[in-house]
């Protein structure tokens, strides 16, 4: 069995996921814009040829670490290049580099380049050339901090290139967005059930072509003449040319079956003949009729009388027009629709949720989508359905409240760029920076636990600090109403997916309210492993965010090692740690209800088994008794605690003896990181005569708590002489 990734838009990760597992595709996994996936080299093949989501197939072939160019050069050479390539032959280098010391990707890439010509000149006294357009292989590089991992892509030239396009209008549409549309509009289904295919603003057929193709189960690569491993030395034929076979018979009769119910119209004339280019290309003459027709003349194609769906791409004022202008094209769409088309379905994609309520239809569903770097939604119609409620005007923010929610948005424009570009869905946009606003406002961004085709949600959690004993406690209630308020203007969360945890003054100071019980969680993804959180049943989420980059360095230090978690809680470390290679983990806590949930989120991933072990006990007493040796220890404890089943815990009374304990556990040369968020902490002299210790607490504090740098301590201990 050979390891996979597939790469495509965000978005489009649980697609992907379902049709790589229909293809035949085992060990199926989502990440953050692509897939895992796991099989021999025709499931591979198979994904290239009939993936309609996917962008690359990419197969790993090495893996290293690459903290500079001269570890990424060697880490390159060390690959046996002839087993690939012909001295003769030609390549092409694609590197990608994300939270690591290499950052300029077109260097890495000639770096890549020359370790492997380098090798056959020494070798042969020959070398490949670089080929950009059509390689006889393409190399994919990716550093992920200072890791290396790299691949053969198999795909070559990105899949959406279906091998069909002539023109592509304006405002294309690449053709796995438009396949993607077509699947969370129920098309296959509707198609099967007799509908006709609608596009009223077809632009260059994208749409129409793809529904055709796959209502006639067309392979989306067929007319495609190149791919990345047809240079490949690896290449089976065989198997290429068998898939390839049954491809075409597929193609054949499903062509014969395919009745004429694609109709597209534009009011562009000469986007209209690109349309018919792309139509003949694709082979698809006869099936797909286009007519020039402008949107507010929309009615039901002449020969059609049953139901159907209509879908379009309409502009939506990023590159086209302006949004103002914008809105009376949507209200014709959803007037015409009414007048003509009572009983249809409309699928539209727009980054602009005013313009989808211009539609004047109530959408049952949206899905979030990416237009390359733009976040859309696709919304769902049923037309005859009711329609779409008013926009209630909301009283405005107060002056304070206006001032948060600028805050917020200044420092999510600030975190923008950033978030995306190492793939973070899980942050914090605000700590307390008005001092009379002091909450701290975390953003999650997951799917539904249970709802693993569901698009993502953004749900927001809000924890009140301590107000000052000299403010009122309806003054302090009332300014965290008006930062909830702002929170979700800012972030443009509605109310109800808002978690709030507010403070009350009780005996013992300040402490927080009852929790819910509503048992839902979100399932979100770190570092292209996925975990629970749940936002509203516990004092935590289960995802501590100000540990992220320190379960980063946890997964890079665990390569073959044992490793232990001590204070597990909901084993998001562990996790990391198996991730990162880890040959056993054992994670310790005293609360079942962690355990399980720590269970969980190894499963999540694929850990289980003997090698990752769950134990609930106290964690002082478990070391006490304990005879195994690790090589790598993480010890986060809380700062307090009195559970019932254990003795009392107070983190600067006890760290001594817990540090010492964890030394009689570790192995030689091993590791101990020690971290706790007690801000009065301090590190006792002893533990400084007994270890090495290094402070590593200011590079494990996240960029989106830099206004915090307090929110928590780390070191490094190694035992002396060891």
């Amino acid at each position: 069995m050979q390891a996979f990734f597939a790469t495509c838009p965000k978005g489009l990760e649980y697609l992907l996921r379902d049709e790589l597992a229909a293809l035949g595709a085992s060990d199926v996994r989502e990440a953050l814009a692509g897939v895992h996936f796991s099989g021999d080299l025709a499931v591979a093949y198979r994904a290239c040829l009939w993936s309609r989501l996917a962008s690359r197939v990419l197969m790993p072939i090495a893996h290293f670490d690459a903290a500079d160019e001269n570890a990424l050069y060697d880490g390159i050479a060390a690959v046996d290049w002839s087993v690939h390539l012909d001295a003769e032959g030609s390549l092409a280098v694609d590197a990608v580099s994300v939270a690591s010391a290499l950052r300029h990707t077109r260097y890495m890439a000639q770096r890549a380049k020359d370790a492997v010509v380098d090798q056959f000149r020494d070798r042969a006294g020959t070398r490949p050339s670089v080929e950009l357009e059509r390689p006889s292989i393409r190399l994919h590089v990716l550093v992920r901090k200072d890791r290396a991992t790299l691949s053969l892509d198999l795909s070559g030239t990105p899949l959406h290139r279906r091998g069909w396009r002539v023109g592509q209008g304006e405002a294309p549409l690449k053709e796995n967005l438009a396949s993607a549309m077509l699947l969370r509009a129920g098309w296959p289904r509707r198609f099967a059930e007799g509908a006709a295919l609608l596009d009223p603003m077809c632009g260059s057929g994208t749409l129409l072509i793809e529904g055709a193709l796959m209502a006639a189960d067309v392979a989306p690569g067929l007319r495609r003449d190149y791919f990345g491993f047809l240079g490949w030395r690896g290449h089976d034929a065989a198997a290429w040319t068998a898939l390839l076979d049954e491809a075409h018979r597929r193609a054949d009769e499903g062509l014969r079956a395919l009745p004429p119910v694609f109709h597209g119209f534009d009011a562009d004339p000469n986007v209209l003949a690109e349309a018919r280019r792309n139509v003949q290309n694709a082979r698809l003459s006869g099936f797909i009729r286009l007519d020039r027709r402008p949107v507010e003349q929309l009615a039901r194609p002449e020969g059609v009388d049953g139901l159907g769906l209509i879908i379009c791409n309409p502009p939506y004022g990023e590159r086209i027009g302006q949004q103002d202008q914008l809105a009376p094209t949507y209200r014709a769409i959803g007037t015409r629709a009414r007048e003509q088309f009572d009983g249809w379905s409309i699928a539209l994609i727009t980054s602009d949720e005013a313009l989808a309520r211009s539609v004047g239809l109530r959408a049952h569903k949206h899905y979030a989508l990416y237009n390359g770097a733009l976040e859309c939604r696709l919304y769902l119609f049923d037309v005859g359905g009711a329609a779409a409620p008013q926009p209630v005007v909301d009283k405005p923010l107060t002056p304070g409240a206006e001032s948060v929610a600028n805050r917020i948005r200044k420092n999510a424009r600030h975190l923008r760029k950033r978030l995306d570009r190492e793939g973070v869905s899980c942050w914090r946009a605000y700590d307390a920076d008005i001092p009379e606003y002091a909450a701290a406002v975390d953003v999650f961004r997951g799917v539904p636990e249970g709802m693993p085709g569901a698009s993502p949600v953004t749900a927001l959690h809000i924890q009140e600090y301590a107000p000052p004993k000299e403010i009122p406690e309806h003054v302090a209630s009332a300014r965290l109403g008006e930062l909830v308020r702002a929170a979700c203007v800012a972030l443009e969360v509605p109310r109800q997916q808002v978690a709030v945890k507010t403070r009350y003054r009780g005996k013992g100071g300040s402490k927080y309210g009852r929790m819910d019980a509503r048992g839902e969680f979100l399932i979100v993804e770190e570092d292209g492993l996925r975990l629970r959180v749940n936002l509203h049943d516990y004092l935590d989420t289960g995802l501590f965010l100000d540990h992220r980059p320190m379960r980063g360095r946890l997964r890079a230090a665990a390569r073959g090692t044992r490793f232990l978690n001590l204070f597990c809680y909901t084993g998001t470390a562990t996790v990391h740690a198996a991730a990162g290679g880890a040959r056993t983990t054992t994670s310790v806590d005293l609360s079942a209800t962690y355990l399980e949930w720590a269970a969980r989120n190894l499963e999540l991933n694929g850990f289980s088994g003997a090698a990752h072990a769950l134990v609930q006990a106290d964690c002082l007493q478990w070391l006490a008794h304990d005879r195994g040796e690790y090589d790598l220890i993480f010890v986060d404890p809380p700062t307090f605690s009195n559970s019932k089943r254990a003795d009392d815990f107070d983190v600067q009374r006890e760290h001594v003896r817990l540090l010492e304990l964890c030394a009689e556990r570790l192995a030689f040369g091993g590791t101990i990181v020690f971290s706790n968020n007690f801000r009065r902490f301090r590190l006792d002299e002893a533990v400084n005569e007994r270890f090495v210790v290094r402070d590593i607490g200011a590079a494990t504090i996240p960029f989106d708590f830099s206004r915090n740098a307090r929110i928590h301590q780390a070191w490094e201990l190694s035992e002396r002489g060891s």
